[in-house]
């Protein structure tokens, strides 16, 4: 039988996608250092443990203020409760910069006057990042968005009426 963890699902449930996480280990270590496959499995499981860890706490310290939302607040609580209050100041700016560009996001797409986009508006946003997202699965290339034909204002008519 497989150990289970604190939510009762097997550790193998509990993880972090492999590639994302390489790219990163990579992305942090210079160029000439290679890593093998078992540190680098090591350090992801060393990361699925530490959210696991942060999350517990921060369930605790929100649990202690009779909250039932885990806030940003309780995680860098959780942070400092568990001996990592040297990195609050560079989590929290983390978390503000991560807020400002979901703010950006959110406020571009809106209209300058605080009204909501048409729903043609929201079609044509929505293929635009459907292309972006295209163009980087295909290493850059562009490829075209292929837009839903819109309906004709009078249906045609049929062949049996």
């Amino acid at each position: 039988m497989e150990p289970m963890d604190i939510v009762g699902r097997t550790k193998e449930d509990a993880s972090l996608p492999k590639a994302t996480m390489t790219k990163i280990i990579k992305e942090m270590l210079p160029p000439d250092v290679r890593v093998a496959r078992d540190a680098q499995d090591l350090l992801i499981e060393c990361c699925v443990e530490f959210i696991n860890l942060i999350s517990s706490e921060s369930n605790e310290v929100c649990g202690k203020e009779e909250k039932r939302t885990i806030a940003p607040e309780h995680v860098l609580k959780a942070l400092e409760v568990l001996g990592f209050g040297d990195y609050i100041e560079e989590v929290h700016a983390a978390y503000e910069q991560h807020r400002n560009e979901t703010m950006d996001t959110v406020r571009a797409g809106k209209w300058s006057n605080g009204a909501e986009m048409t729903e043609e508006e929201a079609l044509a946003e929505q293929q635009r990042m459907f292309a972006e997202a295209r163009a980087r699965m295909n290493g850059g290339a562009i490829v075209p968005p292929t837009v839903p034909k819109q309906p004709d204002s009078e249906p045609e008519p049929s062949l049996n009426s």
